[in-house]
């Protein structure tokens, strides 16, 4: 094992809930804090008894600091990942990579100069619908991969409220904050999106913020659809809803399908169907075949739950699905040291997921998951789809910086 390294972990708001994970890392040394909100900075700093700094530039100028963990507001994180990657930090960044084609290729330049780790936190790829779906077409369950779909829905009415009291920054377009959707779904069946087509929904309710003229994007869609090609012949569908009446799960895989078999998923219900022989009216006929594997994938809790007369109202406000494991988890579970056991999770467990290969990445200098080149393949087919839907739905081609080399 190399030498351990020191995280600053910078933008609290969100971040503080990973502080416990850099901690408690056997490859990382010290954990250093920093956050424009002092009252916040002095809160986190206090409850777990850490080392503040004064500014994002003190950090870069700081050797015994190697690497950063950004969780600010999602317009800063690319200049700010930029900056750090010059100053030779290795980098964590929550999502989105960046918000324009530019920055997203900037980022990958950067770590090509400065043979840096760098990660983004895309907690999706660790949620077990991915999982299975990618799991299960790679076996060949699916056959060749048709058509899926994937969503975000985040009604604003579900995020915190000091994210809508900033009404400029809370509408940013849905689709700058896509990876979530296009990442797990991508994961799941492979190649990357070459073409997109997308239209928006025109926010038109009181006191909206999506208004032209009255946020940083002049975006006025507070709700935005696509259909995406792919480079291995399938097409997807996307949603990115912030203002629907749904609760959870906010991101999902809604359907896989293949030229052998399907996916299907409905709140707690998770379905397979396969070509095959079965029986109708005594005989055997080819037709398919239906394998509910709920279980697999729903959480261990949910599973002992659902007898309850109010299961569906509480799987669908969102009970059982934040720091609940699955079964379909258990073997990213096994690779986590122990000095995480009982540890908080979060985001269907997957934070823990997320910074052990960040850590252990740079432990072992190398590439690892949600790594640039794949960042940016998850992130800028939402940028591009944006601009389809300002122009109507325009089919526009998406840019591709290729596969992440085999080293840093």
């Amino acid at each position: 094992m190399s030498k351990k390294f020191n995280v600053a972990v910078v933008g609290l708001r969100f971040g503080a809930g990973f502080v416990p994970h850099f901690m408690a890392h056997p490859s990382v040394d010290k954990v250093y804090l920093c956050d424009l909100n002092k009252e916040q900075l002095e809160k986190v700093a206090s409850q777990y008894e850490l080392p503040k700094i004064g500014s994002f530039d003190e950090i870069l100028l700081r050797d015994d600091i190697q690497a950063v963990a950004i969780f600010t507001p999602r317009h800063t994180h690319a200049p700010l990942t930029i900056s750090a990657l010059n100053a030779k930090k290795h980098v964590y960044s929550a999502v989105p990579m960046g918000i324009s084609v530019e920055e997203c290729e900037e980022i990958i330049k950067a770590v090509e100069k400065n043979h840096r780790v760098y990660m983004t936190g895309e907690t999706c790829i660790y949620y077990p619908s991915s999982i299975f779906c990618k799991r299960e077409h790679k076996k060949g369950t699916f056959g060749k991969f048709v058509y899926g779909e994937a969503q975000y829905i985040h009604d604003l009415s579900h995020f915190p409220k000091t994210f809508i009291d900033d009404r400029p920054h809370s509408a940013i377009p849905p689709f700058y904050y896509a990876c979530h959707s296009t990442g797990m779904m991508l994961n799941a069946c492979g190649g990357h999106v070459t073409r997109v087509t997308a239209f928006g929904y025109k926010d038109e309710e009181e006191n909206t913020p999506f208004v032209i003229g009255e946020n940083p994007w002049d975006n006025e869609f507070s709700n935005e659809m696509a259909l995406m090609q792919l480079s291995n012949g399938g097409t997807i569908r996307i949603l990115e809803g912030r203002r629907m009446a749904y609760r959870a799960p906010s991101s999902c895989v809604s359907a896989f399908y293949g030229t052998e078999g399907t996916y299907q998923f409905s709140n707690a219900q998770h379905l397979v169907t396969n070509r095959g022989w079965v029986k109708k009216d005594g005989k055997d006929i080819y037709g398919i075949t239906v394998n509910d594997v709920s279980e697999s994938i729903n959480s261990y809790k949910m599973t002992e739950m659902k007898g309850e007369p109010d299961f569906k109202q509480r799987v669908g406000n969102n009970e059982w699905q934040w720091d609940e494991p699955s079964p379909i988890q258990e073997e990213e579970f096994s690779r986590l040291p122990k000095e995480y056991d009982g540890l908080i999770e979060g985001h269907q467990c997957s934070h823990k997921l997320l910074i052990d290969d960040f850590c252990t990445a740079i432990r072992d200098n190398k590439m690892p998951p949600c790594n640039a080149w794949d960042s940016a393949r998850y992130t800028i087919p939402g940028i591009v789809a944006h601009e389809s839907a300002v122009k109507g739905g325009i089919p526009l081609d998406v840019p591709d910086f290729g596969d992440a080399p085999e080293e840093i």
